[in-house]
């Protein structure tokens, strides 16, 4: 009676005149999203605002041959055979490929601007399978330019994703966990948020309910909800061997079974709490120890016995840390930004829709109807 009551709710948002954007993405944030792909194609192009003639275009055709980016896309669309349907006949799979291809290259096209990545193809077959070329054609024109623009900008790999994988390190903070970071960074989450978690999560149904969190939030929201990830595992985190390659590996594998529900409620009641501005304060006062590249991680695995000098570099941390508790009245009666962290995104919403989910609406409305995120 519940999907039912949200199906109804659904149905007279989109028949409101105008159509009732807020009332949509409370649905969506709210807990089991938007429940059918028959719904999706109806709300995400809502909560994008992509103009109702531009979902009525036909795709046109795409010019392989001269393609700056076509062999590498190729390769990657090659790789993807995971990310459909098993069991689907291969015609239909090799079909949708090569639709695929299409409405990448298509969006490159149109947007010289933008450069394309190893991950891009993770989000675009998620819309592809939910929505079909045409309509995932035109989403994806839109969220290339809005919510993607950091990651398709030819400086990706150097000066903005070390921003945003600072903004993780610091949501994650953690005195029990800092040490682990410091040495092991955060590349461990680049697949996470380069594809929107398609590409780690098995299970289809996950992945189009966390799009449709994020595409009725803020265009950061993938950013906390990977921190919440890290929150809920410390304790499997501290537990595991204090070795560099083996906390990485740990850390880089999202189980599949995951509190869906309990963590998207987590990351926006955290992303209230501490919104993106503020999250740029507090990094700007941190010197970065990320690793916020994969040169920076390979060299980093390569050094001789990374577990003592994990082993060693850690007694140092806490001995120094409990050297400064003790010495100082300031650090025992008043929070440090890690601890507030880590104490606040643990609380959580009680309710799937609670006051933070409602805040996270509100916030998504100031920057919805024009998306002008990235000037």
């Amino acid at each position: 009676s519940r999907d039912r009551k949200k199906i109804s709710d659904i149905s007279q948002a989109l028949s409101a005149s105008p159509v009732d954007v807020a009332a949509l993405r409370r649905m969506a944030i709210s807990e089991g999203g938007l429940l059918t792909d028959e719904i999706r194609c109806q709300v995400w192009p809502r909560l994008l605002n992509v103009p109702p003639d531009n979902l009525k275009k036909e795709p046109e055709m795409v010019e392989r041959e001269n393609n700056k980016d076509y062999n590498q896309v190729l390769l990657d669309v090659q790789r993807s055979l995971r990310r459909f349907p098993p069991g689907m006949p291969d015609e239909q799979r090799e079909g949708l490929q090569e639709e695929l291809i299409n409405i990448i290259l298509r969006v490159l096209k149109h947007n010289p601007q933008l450069h394309y990545y190893q991950g891009y193809h993770d989000i675009v077959v998620t819309f592809l399978l939910v929505l079909g070329e045409r309509l995932a054609t035109a989403l994806m024109e839109k969220l290339s330019t809005h919510h993607l623009r950091y990651l398709l900008t030819h400086t990706f790999s150097s000066q903005l994703f070390s921003r945003l994988l600072d903004f993780l390190r610091i949501c994650a903070l953690n005195k029990s966990v800092v040490f682990l970071f410091s040495e092991v960074g955060t590349v461990f989450a680049l697949s996470w948020l380069i594809t929107w978690f398609g590409h780690v999560l098995s299970d289809f149904r996950h992945v189009v309910r966390l799009y449709d969190f994020f595409l009725a939030c803020h265009p950061l929201m993938p950013i906390y909800f990977a921190a919440v990830i890290v929150l809920y595992r410390e304790e499997e985190v501290l537990d595991c061997e204090c070795d560099m390659a083996m906390v990485h590996h740990l850390l880089s594998q999202i189980p599949q079974d995951l509190p869906y529900e309990m963590l998207i409620s987590q990351a926006g009641d955290l992303f209230v709490q501490f919104p993106p501005s503020e999250l740029a304060r507090e990094v700007s006062s941190h010197e970065s120890t990320a690793a916020s590249t994969f040169k920076d991680f390979d060299l980093a695995s390569t050094q001789q016995r990374p577990d003592s000098v994990l082993r060693r570099r850690r007694r140092q941390k806490q001995a120094a840390l409990e050297k400064q508790m003790a010495n100082s009245v300031v650090s025992v009666t008043q929070p440090s930004a890690a601890r507030r962290f880590v104490r606040l995104a643990v609380m959580g919403l009680t309710v799937a829709l609670g006051a933070a989910a409602l805040a996270v609406v509100n916030t998504a409305l100031e920057w919805a109807p024009k998306l002008d995120l990235f000037p």
